[in-house]
């Protein structure tokens, strides 16, 4: 982590090919180097934050003021900073009777925050938790009163996880676990605190600042999605070939417990959506013989979506597992206990996230936990099938190498989709795909649940959500489409993404007929597309193009009256309604 003086030198770079995204910062303590700490850490991770910063203590003529700058500013994220040190002051003054009912009542007053700003402006707001002040009063006997602030503080925080839950645009900024880990001697410095009312040191700051741009770049749809292993003295002691499987460290005892609790951790990631890879040198049969023989593995082979194992460069065996897997390299990252291995991937590949792990495996777990890569910004059911859809895209391309000829391979699938307009049981997975999704994203309009609620009740919208499978699985809702009535008789795609798994399947072709019929079924006559380049969806350039509509107006344009069918292998699937 690069220290405060270091971020502050970002500042000074120019800033015009940065994103630019508008944030402001409101605090009830000072805060004007916690906003420079936070600026600057932006631009380290590449966004301009334009950022109005609300004075000294305002929070509350900010929020309630429905004329106030903060409304005025309308940021797209809202970084909301209450501190520990004000809430324990105002809790010493309060009656023994009122402390008991403290907790309640501060989370009312977050709650009303939280709603003011929701109803006047469509902003993301990034709360900070409250890290835990040992007051001194009643010692470890705090435990057990209701009326002590260490019960009282510890119960808010629970209570604002829960509003958190409650609200799709509240997001916590985990300030007191940062504490918990960097020690409150860190984290906090006396002396500016009484002196300048900072309730946070100089040194902690950057800490703050990376918690609060991992959230936002999150949201954003910049994450990390796959994780790619090496094994021998990384995934447990020793090396397979040599060693043997009895041979190997791995379990309960020793340094073998080291290892095992990194497997265990990395069967949660899987287990949230996290797509887990081997890549390793060795003789593939011996490199999976742990998964397969060994007792006390954690993981198996059937928690691994791409096995690769033999004697090509790790360079080359991760570049296939990206072209297997047909994501980005900056969504992986790659493990390895060997520093000269890490500095020829990082080299080549410089996009990819390679950790510096500590020498000692002892160290590895409590390393990877503090440098938090897979930070999300949301979460469903389906995420956890991801191993699974993966395994089975392993397998269609085996098949494909079968074949010469593309159609006889697409029809050897025997693919079948689903279309339906968005419901409550797919709206959460839209809005989450239109937050997660950057290659196959014509426009890169993202969009929260309430968001997509409120399109799928309005009148001048048509949606369209559409699942495939295929004879080797279920890929899952693969499209979402989005199409708003812009005059009587055109329709304007609002958002048209696809999961890259399915491309080079015809999916295109097929959700461009159930455009045209779904547009002729209502009357319109053209269809209009637009296309916003991102740095992330060169893929999609020449989609428009490809798929017959000639540019008018700097937006694509299809006539309905002239259009035929395109051709494809997909068949559909009528639901029944009971």
């Amino acid at each position: 982590m690069k220290t405060f003086n270091q971020l502050k030198k970002n500042l000074k770079k120019d800033k015009s090919e940065l994103k630019t995204v508008s944030v402001a910062v409101l605090a009830d303590a000072a805060s004007q180097l916690l906003t420079q700490a936070i600026q600057a850490y932006g631009i380290e991770a590449g966004y301009n934050y334009d950022i109005y910063e609300a004075d000294y203590d305002q929070i509350n003529s900010e929020v309630f003021n429905s004329n106030s700058d903060l409304y005025q500013f309308a940021p797209e994220y809202i970084f909301l900073n209450i501190c520990s040190e004000h809430l324990l002051k105002e809790f010493s003054k309060k009656t023994i009777v009122e402390r008991r009912n403290f907790s309640a009542t501060k989370h009312e007053y977050l709650e009303t925050l939280i709603q003011n700003i929701s109803s006047a402006i469509p902003s993301k707001i990034i709360i900070t938790n409250f890290p835990e002040i040992e007051d001194g009063v009643f010692g470890n006997y705090a435990n057990k009163l209701d009326n002590s602030f260490c019960y009282q503080i510890r119960k808010l925080n629970v209570q604002m996880m829960e509003m958190a839950m409650a609200y799709n645009n509240v997001f916590i900024c985990d300030v007191q676990q940062l504490q918990q880990r960097l020690g409150r001697n860190f984290t906090f410095d006396p002396k500016m605190y009484i002196n300048g009312d900072m309730v946070y040191s100089v040194d902690f700051l950057p800490f703050i600042a990376k918690n609060v741009t991992d959230i936002i770049a999150s949201i954003k749809g910049s994450f990390k999605k796959c994780i790619i292993l090496d094994l021998d003295n990384t995934m447990w002691g020793g090396i397979i070939g040599d060693d043997g499987i009895e041979g190997i460290q791995v379990g309960s005892l020793g340094i073998g417990k080291a290892f095992t609790e990194l497997q265990l951790w990395i069967k949660q990631l899987k287990e949230r959506g996290i797509i887990v890879a081997v890549c390793s040198k060795n003789t593939e049969e011996i490199a999976k013989e742990p998964f397969e023989k060994h007792p006390e593995m954690v993981l198996r082979l059937d928690d691994i979506a791409v096995f690769v194992a033999n004697w090509e460069t790790k360079v080359d065996n991760i570049r296939h597992i990206q072209n297997i897997l047909n994501i980005g390299f900056d969504s992986m990252v790659f493990i390895d206990d060997n520093p000269f291995e890490r500095e020829m991937v990082k080299s080549a590949i410089a996009e990819i996230i390679v950790p510096e792990l500590p020498e000692d495996p002892a160290e590895y777990l409590t390393y990877l936990r503090s440098i938090n890569l897979f930070e999300t910004a949301s979460f469903t059911n389906e995420d956890t099938e991801r191993t699974k859809q993966y395994q089975e895209e392993a397998q269609r391309n085996v098949l494909q190498k079968s074949f010469a000829n593309e159609d006889a391979f697409l029809e050897s699938l025997g693919m079948t989709a689903t279309t339906k307009p968005f419901d409550k049981f797919s709206i959460p997975r839209v809005a989450q795909l239109t937050q997660r999704s950057n290659q196959f994203n014509l426009r890169t309009i993202r969009y929260t649940e309430e968001d997509i609620n409120n399109i799928s009740s309005n009148k001048n919208y048509h949606t369209l959500s559409i699942a495939l499978q295929d004879k080797f699985g279920d890929y899952g809702l693969i499209a979402v489409i989005i199409l708003k009535e812009t005059a009587n008789d055109t329709l304007f795609i609002d958002t048209w993404i696809m999961s890259c798994r399915v491309l080079k399947r015809g999916v295109e072709n097929f959700t461009l007929n159930k455009i045209i019929v779904l547009a002729k079924e209502n009357g319109y006559r053209k269809v209009v597309g637009e296309y916003i380049p991102t740095p992330k969806n060169g893929l999609v350039k020449n989609h428009y193009e490809s798929l017959g509509f000639k540019m008018t107006d700097n937006h694509w344009e299809l006539s309905i009256d002239e259009y035929l069918l395109l051709t494809n292998f997909i068949t559909e699937q009528i639901e029944v309604t009971q």
